[in-house]
């Protein structure tokens, strides 16, 4: 298994640069796994493939606003980008500006009374990531001074920022939203549980790392990503309870999918399909092809990076040439790529 077994060339033309409205007009790829067999749906037709007794997973973190622009004490300009945050005070941030070493001292404006939050790099890490620590908490000025950081591709500015967040949204923490549950409409998710269709909740905040392409020839040899996750006790009974009524466990997006496994991965003999318990703290699981799931049965998805561990984790689910000959298809048709993009139905 080599990196380049996931690549494949996207024309810039397919990257889109603006959500569906509304958000469940977006397309919907539909892939067999069994066949290999697609079909092309809108995506509100994805509740024709539920059934009740099924359980809908969705990720329920919020992305908080956070680039911020600050100056340092010359007047230069300096741009954060806040990752994970360590404790109420400190967070680990990409940075940008010259000179940002240990001990160097940002402003950042508030009000137009020269009211101003002092920062101070008090560590180096890996590239232009910093660990900054403010002079209070940062969060209660998030509305004044931050901005919601869209992905790198997306070059059209968004005029409505809540369309970088799901209509679930509710635990904030993350630097990128979970994009596949973007294509979901409050009225859709009532039809879908007037199915007889139960919705449970997980939260996995979401890191930029999310987004960077696997750069060792070898992807066993790659270092994941850590992200801090929540599955609750809740949310472990709806899973057991419908496993045990042969019910399926349908995961909305890959961080859903992240969740389930590693408290699936956690629980004591995890190999058994109808164990799953709460679970809570960081996780660096790693799925490529090979692994066995042990919660998700389906999930829905956007259509991923090339060499991303994303695209990783849906080969490992659905193989990776079918993955791959559905990429091809989905070009082929004008499907929308990637964040703002349209989705896939793997089952």
């Amino acid at each position: 298994m080599k990196t380049s077994d996931f690549d494949y060339h996207l024309p810039e033309s397919s990257i889109a640069q603006t959500p569906a409205e509304p958000r469940d007009s977006s397309r919907l790829l539909v892939l067999h796994r069994s066949t290999g067999g697609l079909e092309h749906k809108v995506f509100r037709d994805i509740k024709s493939y539920f059934k009740a007794g099924d359980l809908l997973v969705l990720n329920q973190t919020r992305v908080i606003p956070a680039r911020i622009f600050a100056k340092k004490e010359t007047g230069g300009k300096v741009e954060l980008l806040l990752l994970r945050r360590r404790d109420v005070l400190t967070w680990d941030a990409l940075v940008g500006g010259k000179g940002l070493r240990v001990g160097k001292k940002i402003f950042i404006e508030v009000d137009e009374i020269a009211s101003k939050v002092e920062a101070e790099i008090i560590e180096i890490l890996d590239g232009s990531e910093r660990l900054v620590k403010f002079s209070e908490p940062i969060e209660p000025y998030f509305s004044k001074v931050g901005h919601i950081p869209l992905p790198p591709y997306i070059h059209e500015k968004l005029s409505d920022p809540e369309r970088y967040q799901t209509v679930f949204s509710k635990e904030m923490g993350s630097a990128a939203a979970p994009t596949a549950g973007l294509h979901f409409t409050p009225q859709l998710m009532d039809e879908i549980q007037a199915l007889g269709v139960r919705i449970a909740y997980v939260t996995l905040h979401v890191g930029l790392d999310t987004f960077a392409p696997v750069t060792e020839e070898n992807p066993e040899e790659h270092k994941i990503h850590t992200e801090w996750c929540e599955l609750p006790q809740e949310t472990a009974d709806a899973i057991s309870e419908t496993k045990r009524n042969g019910g399926r466990v349908i995961a909305v997006g890959t961080t859903s999918v992240r969740t389930l496994e590693s408290a699936a991965s956690q629980t004591v003999g995890g190999g058994r399909q109808t164990a799953v318990t709460q679970f809570m703290g960081a996780t660096s699981i790693y799925i490529l092809p090979g692994y066995q799931f042990k919660a998700v049965d389906a999930m829905i998805t956007n259509f991923h990076l090339p060499k991303s561990t994303l695209i990783m984790l849906v080969s490992a689910f659905a193989d990776r040439e079918k993955i791959l000959s559905a990429y091809e298809t989905a070009i082929k048709e004008g499907y929308r790529f990637y964040s703002f993009g349209d989705a896939m139905f793997i089952y």
